[in-house]
Order: C-alpha cells, then sequence, then structure tokens
C-alpha cells in the first residue's frame, strides 16, 4: 500500500508544468574554469570538470553545504563509457543558463557508478521503487540529509529545464510533503532484503530434476536461429551460458551445449566482435550481432573470453582459440596498466560519433588491400555504400570459414594467412585514429574477473605468458590495492580512496583460487581465505544469512545486498561459490553450511527466473552431484596438472605440488620418488594412479554415477 502512496504522491508532485520557458540555447563561456571536481582521479568525474555546473564530488563538503543552505540535492550518476551520458552532459550541463539555474538552486553532485556501485545501488533501487525505469545517467533529487524522492535517467534540455523548475517550486513550497515522501521511499530502501519470502522447506539441495525444469524454462527464450534469447538489443551474458556449460556436462543434454555453442560462434561473426583488434563490444542493437553499441568493457570481456576457454576445452574448435588470443592481446594492448592492473573501459564515441575509430569505407579498404579487396569483402561483409551508417562497414564474418574457404578455393591455413596479412595492414591504421577515450581506473572487482580469466586461458592453452600476467595482476593487487585482508575498490595515479566492498571481495577470492590451481602456490589459497574471513566479519547478515554489499562502516542511508545476477554475476552468488570451494580445500563445515544456507534462500528463484540466477545456478551444479577434488602430488605434479585441467572441469578442484602441501587432503600424499593423482570424493581418496590417463579413465567411469567431468561421446568436433 506504502508503494502505491508513493507513486500517486510522485505522479501529483512532479509533473512537468509547459508554463516554464524553454531554454535550448548553449551560451558557452570563454573563461572556464574548474568547478570542484578538481582534485577527482576518476575520469568520467573529470570530464565533466570544465563544466559550467558547480559539480562536487560525493562528500562531507557538498553533504554539509546542502544542509547548510537547505537546497536540495541533485545526485547524477554515470560511466566514462556511456553514450547518453555525454549526450546529456553536452545538452545540458555545459548549458549555461540551465547550468546557472542548478547553481542557484541545488547542490550538484557527480558520481561515477562504477567508482561508487553502493550510491548507485541506493539510487537506482530508489527509482524502482518510484515505478521509474532505469539507466544511465541517473539523476536522483534527495533531500539535505540525501533521501530520495524524484529521479529520472536522460533528459532532453527543454523538459530538464522543467524539471528543475518544478522540482525547485515543490521544495520551497510543499517541503514537508517531500519530506514525507523522501521518508517513505528510504524506508522502503531499507526494508528486508526478502521480506515476503520464506524458504518453503530445510532443504538445501537441488535435484538434477529441478535443474532440467528450470533449463527447460529457460529453452523457450532461446534464439535458436542466431544465438542468444529472442530479443533485441542482446547483451550477452556470461552466466547463463557459463551455467549452460556445466548444466550440459552434469546432464548430458545436448540442447544447452548446441545453444551456448551457436551463441559462441554467431558472437564471434558478428559485429559485436572486434574482428580487426579483438574484444567485445557490450552489446548488439539487432538481434544479428552485427551493430554494437561500441563500448568496450573490461568486465565483459573477461568473462567471454572465459566462455570460449570452455568452448575451446569441450570442442577443440579453433575459432574459439583465436577469439582466446585476439581477445587477450586487445587486453595486453589497450587495456593493462604498467604495474600489472587492468583498465576500467573504452568509450563508445571517438572524434563525436559513434564507432567512429571501428568503421572503414571502400576507399579506405582499396588503398590499403589492393588485389585483396574483393576477397577481404567478401569474408567481412564489406559493400560499397557501406553496412551501416555513414556510408561505412562494419566487419564481420558473413560465412563461416569451411564455406568461405571452398567458396574461393582456399585451405584453412591460406585462410588463416591471408586473416593474418590483412591484419597486419589495417590494424597500425587504425591506431593512428583518435581513439575513443579511455577509463583507466583499476577496479578491484573487474581485475578479479580478469585474473580468474588468465587462470582459465592458461588451463586451456598453456600459454605461460597467460599465467605470468596472472601473477603480477595479483600481486598488483596485493601491494597497491589491499591493505592485508582490506580490499580498495578502485585504484588510479597511486590513490585508494574507495573502501573495497563485496564484490571486489568476491572476485578476487575466486581469482586467487583460481590462481592456486594453476600454480599450487598455497599463499593464493591462504590470501584468498583471509579476504573471505575478513568478509565474513564486515559483511555478513546473520539475520538473513547474506551478505551485505557495503561493510557495516558505511555512512549512507541504507545497506543493500545484491542477490540476482545480471551482466556480473551477483557478489552473494559468488560468495556462496567461494564459501563451497574454501570449505572443501581447507575442510571447513561452517563455510560449506553457509553456502548451503545462502542457496536455500534463492532455490525456489531458480525455476522462475534462471537468467538472473544463473550463477547460483552454476553452484546448484557443483551440490548436486559430489566435488572432485583432484590432487596431484610429487616432482611431475605441475606437468600432470597442466594436461588435466586442458579438459573442461566443471565441478572439480585442483591442489597438489612438487613438495608436501598443508591443505588437509595433501596430507601423507606427498611421495618422493613417484608422482601420483588422487581423485576423492566426499572426503574419500580412490587407489592413486600414476598417469593422466588412467585418472580419466577413472573419471569417464564415475560420470554415470555422479557428474560428467569429461566431453561426452561424439562431441570432440563439435562447436559449429
Amino acid at each position: 500500500m506504502k508503494l502505491l502512496q508513493i507513486i500517486l504522491i510522485l505522479s501529483l508532485f512532479f509533473q512537468c508544468n509547459s508554463k516554464f520557458p524553454k531554454n535550448t540555447e548553449n551560451e558557452m563561456k570563454t573563461d572556464k574554469k574548474p568547478n570542484h571536481l578538481l582534485r577527482q582521479t576518476s575520469p568520467y568525474l573529470l570530464q565533466h570538470l570544465y563544466n559550467p555546473v558547480d559539480w562536487y564530488p560525493w562528500g562531507v563538503e557538498a553533504l554539509e553545504k546542502a544542509k547548510k543552505e537547505d537546497k536540495p540535492i541533485l545526485v547524477s550518476i554515470g560511466y566514462s563509457a556511456c553514450h547518453w551520458c555525454h549526450v546529456m552532459e553536452k545538452e545540458c550541463f555545459e548549458n549555461d543558463s540551465i547550468a546557472d539555474f542548478m547553481n542557484e538552486n541545488f547542490i550538484s553532485i557527480k558520481v561515477d557508478r562504477e567508482e561508487r556501485p553502493d550510491i548507485d545501488q541506493i539510487y537506482m533501487d530508489a527509482l524502482h521503487t518510484m515505478q521509474r525505469q532505469g539507466g544511465w545517467p541517473l539523476n536522483c533529487f534527495l533531500t539535505p540529509d540525501t533521501k530520495p524522492f524524484y529521479g529520472g535517467t536522460y533528459f532532453p534540455p527543454d523538459r530538464w529545464l522543467q524539471v528543475l523548475h518544478n522540482i525547485n517550486e515543490n521544495y520551497r513550497n510543499k517541503k514537508k510533503e517531500i519530506e514525507k515522501l523522501a521518508e517513505d521511499v528510504t524506508q522502503h530502501s531499507n526494508q528486508p532484503y526478502l521480506p515476503d519470502f520464506e524458504p518453503k522447506s530445510e532443504n538445501k539441495q537441488i535435484t538434477l530434476m529441478e535443474l532440467n525444469d528450470a533449463f527447460s524454462t529457460m529453452e523457450s527464450g532461446f534464439d535458436k536461429r542466431l544465438g542468444g534469447f529472442q530479443r533485441a538489443p542482446k547483451f550477452p551474458m556470461p552466466a547463463i551460458y557459463k551455467f549452460l556449460f556445466g548444466y550440459y556436462q552434469l546432464s548430458g543434454d545436448k540442447k544447452a551445449l548446441e545453444q551456448t555453442l551457436l551463441t559462441l560462434n554467431k558472437m564471434s561473426e558478428g559485429g559485436i566482435y572486434d574482428q580487426l583488434g579483438g574484444g567485445f563490444a557490450r552489446y548488439s542493437t539487432d538481434v544479428y550481432w552485427l551493430v554494437p553499441h561500441f563500448e568496450k568493457m573490461l568486465y565483459d570481456n573477461a568473462q567471454l573470453i572465459s566462455l570460449y576457454c570452455h568452448g575451446y576445452q569441450i570442442t577443440k574448435n579453433e575459432r574459439f582459440k583465436r577469439v582466446i588470443k585476439e581477445t587477450l592481446d586487445y587486453i595486453f594492448r589497450e587495456m593493462t596498466s604498467q604495474e600489472g592492473g587492468f583498465f576500467s573501459s573504452q568509450d563508445a564515441d571517438s572524434e563525436g560519433k559513434e564507432g567512429f575509430y571501428y568503421l572503414w569505407k571502400m576507399d579506405e579498404l582499396k588503398s590499403l588491400l589492393g588485389a585483396d579487396l574483393d576477397l577481404f569483402s567478401d569474408y567481412f561483409d564489406v559493400k560499397p555504400s557501406g553496412n551501416w551508417e555513414f556510408s561505412a562497414n562494419i566487419l564481420n564474418r558473413a560465412t563461416e570459414d569451411e564455406t568461405f574457404c571452398k567458396k574461393h578455393n582456399l585451405t584453412q591455413e591460406e585462410l588463416f594467412r591471408k586473416l593474418t596479412a590483412w591484419n597486419e595492414k589495417l590494424l597500425p591504421v587504425r591506431m593512428k585514429r583518435i581513439h575513443p577515450n579511455l577509463d583507466d581506473k583499476i577496479l578491484a572487482s573487474w581485475n578479479g574477473l580478469m585474473l580468474k580469466t588468465l587462470t582459465d586461458a592458461y588451463k586451456t592453452t598453456g600459454d605461460e605468458n597467460y599465467r605470468k600476467t596472472a601473477i603480477k595482476n595479483a600481486q598488483f593487487l596485493k601491494e597497491k590495492m589491499s591493505d592485508k585482508n582490506f580490499l580498495f575498490h578502485s585504484y588510479k595515479e597511486g590513490k585508494t580512496n574507495v573502501s573495497g566492498m563485496l564484490e571486489d571481495y568476491a572476485f578476487v577470492i575466486n581469482a586467487f583460487i583460481g590462481l592456486y590451481e594453476i600454480t599450487f602456490d598455497e599463499i593464493w589459497l591462504e590470501d584468498a581465505k583471509n579476504y573471505l574471513d575478513y568478509a565474513l566479519l564486515n559483511f555478513w547478515d546473520e539475520k538473513e544469512n547474506l551478505f551485505f554489499f557495503t561493510s557495516g562502516d558505511t555512512k549512507l542511508i541504507a545497506r543493500k545486498k545484491e542477490l540476482f545476477d545480471n551482466v556480473i554475476p551477483a557478489s552473494n552468488s559468488q560468495m556462496a561459490i567461494n564459501l563451497y570451494k574454501l570449505g572443501l580445500f581447507f575442510d571447513k563445515a561452517d563455510y560449506i553450511e553457509k553456502s548451503k544456507s545462502m542457496f536455500s534462500l534463492i532455490k525456489p528463484f531458480l525455476s522462475k527466473n534462471l537468467s538472473h540466477t544463473a550463477n547460483w545456478a552454476t553452484l546448484a551444479c557443483m551440490f548436486s552431484t559430489p566435488t572432485a577434488e583432484i590432487a596431484i602430488c610429487g616432482k611431475e605434479a605441475d606437468k600432470l596438472r597442466k594436461e588435466m585441467q586442458a579438459t573442461f572441469f566443471p565441478n572439480a578442484l585442483f591442489m597438489g605440488g612438487t613438495q608436501e602441501g598443508k591443505l588437509p587432503l595433501l596430507e601423507n600424499k606427498y611421495s618422493q620418488d613417484v608422482t601420483r593423482i588422487f581423485i576423492c570424493f566426499n572426503k574419500t581418496c580412490k587407489m592413486p594412479v600414476e598417469t593422466v590417463k588412467s585418472a580419466m579413465d577413472f573419471l569417464k567411469g564415475t560420470s554415470k554415477n555422479s557428474a560428467k567431468y569429461l566431453p561426452l561421446e561424439g562431441d570432440k568436433e563439435g562447436g559449429k
């Protein structure tokens, strides 16, 4: 009832009144002076440094000023690669007349949502409470005590000016009503995260039949011709396809595998994939994966590389292996700091036009490729009039390699040589163009995702450079973004001024577990456990058996919980997986019990909304059958580990080393004379074997009674 009251009051208060004057003229000042963002390091905030709007960063100075002057706060939230954030800045925040009105009547605060996801969560949730569509830029109006009472996303200049006048008039004349509305919205934001939900049973396990039902519900939405789901725009949702790979290995349901491989193939063929430089854009605006929203995010590319790793492990599809290499080459070339950290994103725009950096016109290609132009054009769908705007072309693969080779009487090796030669001609030319803006802040959470991906890439390819880069990144996180067991969220130019949030602990812990598995250096596993214990002490909510997103010393109006998976998995689902894995590694029953308690809360939602519980569903696959604990001990441990890990093991943990280990399961398993492989389930180890083939044969034999750890028969040549 209270929610309906909030919506009704909003509709009465803040309907825009057309009596306010239109003013879209932008009178640019010639003597630009910096506002209060001068000492910030966030590239997004610094983009607004010379706006005529007197922006403040979130902090004591702005909040105290709002109270002292009794003015409403505008908190405007976006991120560096956000296209519509740039549009609204140009149209509204660089408009002197609009800025003058904002400066006179509001305290304006700019927030980088990537730097402060805690603030973004609170006010995005408030926007949803008001039954308004979410997105960025997010513009939310607050009382001086930071309680929200109205908000929206992008506003064109005329409407924005009307909103400002309307808010100002209501704040002056109906202040008590606004304060009451703000209090109601805030109370709604502070309700228990699952107020109307109680688990129907104490059963914390899940059966394969229940997972089958959840998959069947999701399957109805598949685009079985073009991959992904039947809608546009199409967003890569890595957690979904990671689950589908694991579910296939568990159930043997080839429909899950086929849809995942179809999606990976279609994405790598489309314009969403940078055919020349590697890396994936944020999403495709159409159903064909052709026209991307051209921004590139670290978190997308990290997770997608892992998917292609799993796809290659299962199918040995060489195209997948090329995508892994090309995308990692892009990350190392354009998204990596000298210190070993990974940058956050690249903008969609360059030279004021979206995607302009990536487009090619026929005349330019002709001058660079000469006699190869026709072959190149047929392969990459290049047309004289262009296949997109500006009479330009988005490179995409029009046909599969095998079909193309038959058409042009080429071998696969000849085609590969052609692709390499074309790349060597075109990429240096493109690199000389005006680059999209780079957001070079370094986030612990997204670096954790990328670090975990490097461990997957090393397992898949055996490329030692990937392991060295992973170790360098982990050392960077420990030395620059950590103080003992305390993580910082953001790093730039030697500064770490934002405390770590649950997502930082969740993804760094997962990455350090992965790093242990490819090095057998127990320091990484010990660090992971220390971070986990810190998170349990500072983020755990005993009442709901979930983690808060922020630690107990937060000074915001609410402490939120991130439960449902999205493009990035929810921090709670990842922490539940971390608890389960570290519980097995360290034989900590309390960790495993916490993981199962967390899962029991989400279990009823799996069949209803698997798309937003996919990472939880990955944990469900682990719970469904015993997890294989594979210990490799002896002088040849690294060699045997590397050989075994080339295969996709979705429900297995690797441990061991070339000397005696401290983990409980490694006790009395090391021998100086021979290297042995122990395969254990539920704290019970089978007789050790001495060859990888024997270990694989044993796992194949157990697959009928537990998880299927190896590719099913007949899938060796899959991937098309």
